[in-house]
């Protein structure tokens, strides 16, 4: 074989090898999101739906409506409170100013009054948050009661999605940990992406588990990973649940500056 055709079978199998440390950096992924729940304060029965699913809403959109009977009916016993309230002050004023009525009466007419307006400006509140607004600009992802259902305190009727709540997520093994960094760039690759996708890395995972068993590691002999977590740059083009392919970027590492010779000074400038 000539000299020749030797350097090519080297350069060949260079390249080969480029390729498959090239390919140790490309993990499997896939897309989730936090989610904002939106759920009533009280229990109630989901009277109206403003929204449907993949519905784009903006911070203050109505989103849905619980009926209010029973808000309704607090506010009229509490004014009914609040008017007997009121009149028993005015006659303990009264009496107060001509010397017929105590202090200690006049006192306790206006704690009575005062808790009443209170607990009026409380059942008014109650009443008006059981329309629910969007707390944030989003999508409509998941719906989870209908008009006509009940639905408890605290259960979310629907979820949203903010775009800055979509997150990568992928498994490194332990020996690769050590390449990626907070903030370092990630390549991102599905089918039917764009291909200029990226994200950052803004979550790496102290504690190692073991691979899960949806995730097929080209390291078959590596069993601990560590799961990392990025933010992409463009949220808007990627989907809840979406596999990606995840490249890692080569950090560029800063040139290491000549270090002076020991006991050696810089020249002064004259």
């Amino acid at each position: 074989m000539s000299t020749r055709s030797l350097v090519a079978a080297a350069c060949l199998l260079a390249l080969t090898l480029a390729a498959c440390n090239k390919a140790d950096t490309s993990y499997q992924g896939w897309i989730e999101a936090n989610l904002i729940f939106v759920a009533p304060d009280e229990v109630g029965r989901v009277q109206a739906l403003s929204v449907q699913e993949g519905d784009t809403v903006e911070t203050g959109e109505p989103l849905f409506t619980v009926d209010d009977d029973l808000q309704q009916a607090d506010i009229a016993q509490v004014k009914a409170s609040l008017v007997n309230a009121q009149q028993t002050f005015d006659r303990a004023s009264q009496l107060a100013k001509t010397g017929a009525g105590t202090q200690k009466d006049l006192d306790q007419a206006t704690a009575v009054l005062r808790d009443a307006q209170a607990r009026l400006n409380s059942s008014q509140t109650r009443l008006t948050r059981r329309k629910v607004f969007s707390p944030v600009d989003g999508t409509v992802q998941e719906v989870y009661y209908r008009p006509g259902e009940m639905v408890p305190a605290g259960r979310p009727v629907l979820a949203l999605l903010p775009p800055g709540n979509i997150k990568v997520r992928f498994y490194v093994p332990e020996t690769a940990l050590q390449n990626v960094a907070y903030g370092d760039t990630i390549k991102i690759g599905c089918d039917g992406c764009a291909k200029d996708l990226a994200a950052r890395v803004s979550f790496i995972a102290k504690q190692s588990e073991f691979t899960p068993p949806v995730i097929y590691s080209i390291e078959e002999r590596s069993k601990l990973v560590f799961l990392i977590e990025a933010l992409p740059d463009k949220p808007g083009a990627l989907r809840v649940g979406q596999p990606v392919d995840v490249s890692v970027v080569p950090q560029a590492v800063p040139t290491a500056q000549t270090p002076n010779p020991v006991g050696s000074r810089p020249e002064a400038s004259r």
